[in-house]
């Protein structure tokens, strides 16, 4: 679960006068769900357990989505960016686990069409277009459980992490961002942040993946669930003000910026599920919800 260096690669397409006739391409669909998923250890990968099953009940009871895209927690870059290339490389950004991990194949095409128009929805912000990435374990790590035949497209949203110190007005960026993608759920895109709303690297305990969770790990998880089903946007972006426990729990914003993303999306019609609770390695929170 290491960290992936900054990166500002990008080729622009140049796509802004077919916006229109990409926009007609994409036909309007029922709203499509919003998810946020703790994507936690790497073992997941090839592990059967109680999350891994939560990720294959979802992907038969949600509607098929004509793309996915995913905002990931190891794609952080100078900027916004979205993949646009027609066949994404999987990324193996990890290192030291069992051979078998590097060994498993996710072959989804990519979304360049839907990519480009996400890039041209936002206006805030300029959303760039990336040829260089491919997909990280935030994405086929969850992917291969939910979708095993790797037949719906896929692209990434990356973080913006030029500002990564924590102020309510950093995480309100991302939250002002994500907000302008609603279109997409219409057009239908899932959505998908991975990441982990706890998530302590400096306190893991390695030896256990089902060790006791602290406390401290706890006590803030059950806040931000709190906080989710009263609805309650504004604590969630200034979560510092949550306690004591906020600095521990979120050291970094990397893995908990994903989860802004998906409450940024959630409409007044929109109940809020969660699809699996738990802990990893005592200081990783699993929490996952569905929006919509």
């Amino acid at each position: 679960m290491t960290k992936k260096p900054i990166t500002d690669s990008f080729s622009l397409s140049g796509w802004v006068m077919m916006q229109g006739e990409i926009y007609q391409e994409l036909p309007e669909t029922d709203k499509m769900p919003v998810l946020f998923i703790g994507h936690g250890s790497l073992l997941n990968i090839v592990l059967n357990n109680s999350y891994t099953e939560s990720l294959v009940r979802l992907g038969k009871e949600l509607p098929k989505p004509k793309a996915i895209m995913v905002v990931s927690a190891h794609w952080l870059t100078n900027g916004t960016y979205v993949t646009c290339n027609e066949n994404p490389r999987l990324i193996y950004d990890f290192y030291g686990f069992p051979r078998e991990l590097y060994q498993v194949k996710y072959p989804s095409s990519g979304s360049p069409e839907v990519a480009e128009f996400t890039s041209e929805l936002v206006r805030s912000v300029q959303v760039k277009c990336n040829n260089d990435w491919g997909l990280d374990h935030a994405s086929w790590a969850v992917l291969k459980h939910m979708y095993p035949q790797a037949d719906i497209p896929i692209f990434e949203m990356s973080l913006d992490y030029s500002f990564n110190e924590w102020n309510s007005k950093t995480v309100k960026y991302h939250y002002d961002l994500a907000s302008e993608l609603g279109k997409l759920r219409r057009k239908g895109v899932l959505i998908i942040g991975s990441g982990n709303i706890v998530h302590n690297l400096g306190m893991i305990d390695f030896s256990n993946i089902d060790a006791k969770p602290f406390d401290w790990a706890v006590e803030f998880d059950e806040k931000v669930k709190s906080n989710m089903l009263s609805g309650n946007h504004r604590n969630l972006i200034d979560y510092r003000n949550m306690g004591r426990t906020a600095p521990f729990a979120v050291p970094t914003l990397d893995h908990y910026l994903p989860m802004i993303y998906a409450i940024a999306l959630q409409e007044t019609d929109d109940p809020l599920e969660f699809v699996h609770e738990g802990f990893q390695y005592g200081s990783i929170s699993m929490r996952s919800f569905r929006i919509g």
